[in-house]
């Protein structure tokens, strides 16, 4: 069954298209039709097209470093701490083969654990994002939380209310073990050296961590896209630690089109001479693998988000002050460009080739007879959400999920122009799914 998120939802409307929109119009490095043009070039009035996730910011002076990693003497802003898997733990055993050993990871809290801990709330990241889910920019957090808008007191996930737990995932590279992280025997970058993983090993990791806080038993397992399939993954997996699910934009199982996306974004990073197998952590500014991962940044932001958004939001408008046709760049390669060089300074292309990995690897079903036998061991309440314009997770895998599960839930439909990425952008629909999905049953929570 599919429930139309046009109610007390999205409220009918087709999200962000509005002039000037809930953030303020405006270009997003040249992102928006001149006055004068259509959004095909031709005729016509100016088109503003709200940036929803896409605000510029001051391009930042000299050459990308070779890794946008955070390091340890780095500043640590609100993260805190913990190692896991280590002395009596034994290592963490990789779905995949091998183990792992130490795992640290980096985790951000909001709003207070209640008496018996039963408030809460795990929130898990999608590819490119890290435990800084709420708060503002500062020492160690390059920008405001990736999901400010949602997280915060009065806010969808109340932290009047919950006790929200954000860690950065096994791979990742904003505190969390991953490529660019000490290894244990030299201190030097694991680079090459790190294993292969899977969403499960990053759910088993964030088991641990349940463990270490003093977690038995999420009230509610949060996500989209990545963060979706570990919300997914931890339903099916530890069915006695998880209340809710709530899953936004994926599947039960990657596709075969976003499996051959994701590889190709590997091979762009792979076959930049200066990735240097994965080892080049040590490379002086401007000689690391940014060209690599600035083609795989490209291929992916024009996954997230959908054809109508570019056609109206650029059409064939060149960049202003350029000349396209011609030696110049038409508006839509000056905004990729911009995604490009933003997130060369803020990640790691190992990173970028692991998490893409383990999410190529994501099928709740292997080793378990397969997704309907898998999806039916299902205890938690799973709410889940689609976006009608996401081209990269379309709704029929969300749709195929709920006719899987126990109860069949009922999928909720995000009406937006801006593709996979509206899971970020719509906060008004997306965060009213979420606070409805919490709102179920919460009475017990709050008085635990």
């Amino acid at each position: 069954m599919v429930a139309r998120a046009d109610g007390g939802v999205a409220a009918g409307r087709t999200a962000g298209w509005r002039p000037g929109g809930r953030r303020g119009g405006g270009r997003a490095d040249g992102g928006v039709a001149p006055e004068g043009r259509g959004a095909a070039g031709g005729g016509g009035g100016r088109i503003v097209l709200a940036m929803h996730g896409d605000e510029m910011t001051a391009a930042s002076p000299g050459p990308p470093p070779a890794s946008g990693a955070w390091r340890p003497g780095d500043p640590v802003g609100r993260r805190q701490f913990v190692t896991l898997f280590e002395g009596a733990d034994g290592p963490l055993r990789l779905e995949l083969g091998g183990t792992l050993a130490p795992v640290v990871v980096a985790y951000e809290t909001w709003g207070e654990p209640n008496r018996g801990r039963t408030n809460a709330v795990l929130v898990a990241h999608a590819l490119t994002g890290d435990s800084h889910a709420a708060g503002p920019a500062g020492p160690g957090h390059r920008y405001p939380g990736w999901w400010d808008h949602s997280i915060g007191p009065g806010k969808d996930i109340d932290t009047n209310r919950w006790f929200v737990v954000c860690p950065n995932v096994l791979g990742g590279c904003q505190g969390t073990t991953g490529p660019a992280s000490p290894h244990p025997e030299d201190g030097r970058p694991y680079g090459s050296r790190f294993p292969r993983i899977t969403i499960r090993d990053q759910v088993a990791v964030e088991a641990a961590l349940s463990d270490a806080l003093g977690i038995d038993r999420w009230a509610a397992v949060i996500g989209g896209s990545m963060g979706g399939m570990r919300a997914l993954e931890w339903a099916v997996g530890h069915p006695g630690r998880v209340e809710r699910a709530v899953v936004v934009a994926c599947g039960a199982a990657a596709s075969a089109e976003q499996i051959g996306l994701c590889s190709v974004q590997i091979e762009a990073i792979r076959a930049d001479p200066a990735f240097r197998g994965g080892d080049y952590h040590d490379a002086a500014p401007g000689e690391g693998p940014h060209r690599g991962m600035g083609i795989a940044r490209r291929i992916g932001h024009l996954s997230y988000r959908s054809e109508s958004e570019l056609a109206a939001r650029f059409g064939r408008a060149p960049q202003v002050g350029e000349d396209a046709p011609g030696d110049g760049r038409y508006a839509v390669e000056s905004y990729l460009d911009h995604h490009a060089d933003k997130l060369a300074r803020r990640f790691d292309a190992g990173s970028y080739v692991v998490l893409s990995e383990a999410m190529n690897h994501h099928d709740v079903g292997r080793g378990r007879g397969g997704l309907a036998a898998a999806l039916g061991r299902v205890r938690a309440t799973v709410a889940i959400a689609g976006i009608d314009s996401d081209r990269l997770y379309p709704l029929y895998l969300q749709q195929e999920m709920a006719g899987l599960l126990p109860g069949r839930p009922e999928v909720t439909v995000v009406h937006s122009l801006y593709g996979h990425d509206s899971f970020l952008i719509e906060s008004e629909a997306v965060g009213a799914f979420i606070r409805a999905a919490l709102d179920d049953g919460a009475a017990e929570e709050r008085a635990g």
